[in-house]
Order: C-alpha cells, then sequence, then structure tokens
C-alpha cells in the first residue's frame, strides 16, 4: 500500500503512522508553574539528542482546546524540568498522569506517587523511578500543523544532573531486567523491555565511545 498522509486516505481502520515508528522511549516529565502546581504527564515523542554535553527533547501536541500543555508552559516560564524512567512496575501511574485534568491538579497525588526532591532546581521527581534527569530548558521548536491538535511543541533540554537507583545496576550498567522501561507502540500499545541482544560495529573502533556515549573518551580525543 502507499498513501500520502493528508492527502489520499490510507483505507486502513486506524491511522499506521505512530504504529510505523516503535517503540518510542517515554518522556514522563514532571515540572513546576511559576506559582508551586506541580504537574507530572507523559510524552511518547521523546528522545535523546547528544551526550557531550547531554540533550534530550520531547514533543508535546495541543490539547483539544488548541492550548499549549501546561508541561511545555511551566518548562518555558521557569527553565526546569525533570525526566522520570517511566517502568513496568510504574505503568498504571504513568497511564493515570496521561489524564488531562483542569489546570493545578497534582498528578503525583492523583497517581499515588510519592515525590523527591531535585538536587539542582526547585522540580519534584518520582521518587520510585530508578532513573531521573534533571534539565535547564534550552528551546522550544513550534511546528505548524493541522488543528485542533496538531500543532507541536519540541522542547530540548540540556541535562545537568543525573539520579540512577543503586539497585538498577549490574557490573557497573544499568541493566533494563532491572529497570523494565516501558515503550510506547502503536494506537494504545505498549512494550516493555525485559532483554537485550548486543552488536559491536565492525571497524567502527573511532565512532564507538560516541556511539556507548563516553563523554570521558570524547574528552580525550585530540581536536582538530
Amino acid at each position: 500500500m502507499f498513501y500520502q498522509p493528508g492527502s489520499t486516505p490510507h483505507n486502513l481502520p486506524h491511522d499506521p503512522f505512530k504504529a510505523c515508528v516503535v517503540p518510542r522511549p517515554i518522556g514522563w516529565i514532571s515540572t513546576k508553574s511559576h506559582d508551586g502546581h506541580t504537574n507530572l504527564a507523559p510524552y511518547s515523542q521523546f528522545n535523546n539528542l547528544t551526550f557531550d554535553p547531554p540533550y534530550v527533547m520531547f514533543s508535546a501536541n495541543q490539547t483539544p482546546s488548541q492550548t499549549r500543555k501546561d508541561t511545555v508552559v511551566n518548562a518555558e516560564n521557569t527553565g526546569h524540568f525533570v525526566w522520570n524512567l517511566a517502568t513496568y512496575d510504574l505503568r498504571e501511574a504513568v497511564n493515570i498522569s496521561a489524564e488531562q485534568v483542569p489546570y493545578g491538579t497534582d498528578e503525583f497525588v492523583r497517581a499515588g506517587l510519592e515525590k523527591e526532591d531535585a538536587s539542582m532546581m526547585d522540580v519534584p521527581m518520582v521518587k520510585d523511578s530508578p532513573v531521573k534527569f534533571e534539565c535547564v530548558y534550552h528551546s522550544t521548536l513550534r511546528l505548524p500543523a493541522n488543528p485542533p491538535m496538531g500543532t507541536v511543541d519540541v522542547v530540548i533540554g540540556k541535562v545537568v544532573g543525573v539520579h540512577v537507583d543503586d539497585r538498577v545496576l549490574t557490573d557497573g550498567k544499568i541493566d533494563v531486567r532491572k529497570t523494565k522501561p516501558i515503550a510506547r507502540c502503536g494506537y494504545f500499545e505498549y512494550a516493555v523491555v525485559q532483554d537485550t541482544f548486543e552488536m559491536v560495529i565492525p571497524g567502527g573502533k573511532e565512532i564507538l565511545y560516541g556511539l556507548e556515549g563516553s563523554a570521558k573518551r570524547n574528552a580525550e580525543m585530540p581536536r582538530l
């Protein structure tokens, strides 16, 4: 089959686009407004961008009423946000925090989650999440699209603090068999990562540190 999005029909019972780009990491983002309201919401369009220094991005579509998401507004206004790893054990809380509720509602409370203070900013973190990034807001790229929900804010942040629970480490590496991260698939489907396999690019010694994301090795490389 072939179709042109927005121009020709795909003739399927459900739109296939998001089901093609899978699995997608979940940006479970916590923020705090200027007036002290805590917010927590998952975004399935999330990823890292580079490693030295590390940057991440999350993409937030407009609400059905064509307003910007509270997460975006809070990150821009305060300059801070936290990414919390969404895990299989926390899946129900992740789902509850996705519901659109009135401004000022504390999703931590609604989802029965305990808060933990961040180290470098006034933003609460999900205590039971085994990995957290404290992020400084960098910029927003606003992509225009079809109303009401198509327009999206791509928010970029610099990671300035990383929290890792020692209990999810095996031989000095984060073990996905212990963290069990969940990922967004198509439609209303999710996946849980419980196993991995390893492949090393042949003849690629000069780029392996970049694939690993080693800032230490990058600093040791000669500058041209």
